[in-house]
């Protein structure tokens, strides 16, 4: 029991040591993970149509 209550008391310490972002800097950091993570979709959307366009020729073609 007295282990729990030490571990928690480190816990606090070490949690008042992080250095928390601002709200701005939380939005803007969100935002651009929102926006890469769009961008990263439809560019792996893309890829994968144009691929399997590719592939369906080529298996069309073969046979």
């Amino acid at each position: 029991m007295f282990k729990i209550g030490r571990f928690l008391g480190q816990v606090k310490t070490e949690m008042g040591k992080v250095a928390w972002p601002s709200r701005e800097e939380l939005i803007s950091s969100t935002v651009v993970v929102i926006l890469a993570t769009l961008v990263l979709g439809v560019f792996i959307g893309i890829c994968d149509f144009v691929l399997s366009r590719f592939i369906n020729i080529v298996i069309s073609g073969v046979l």
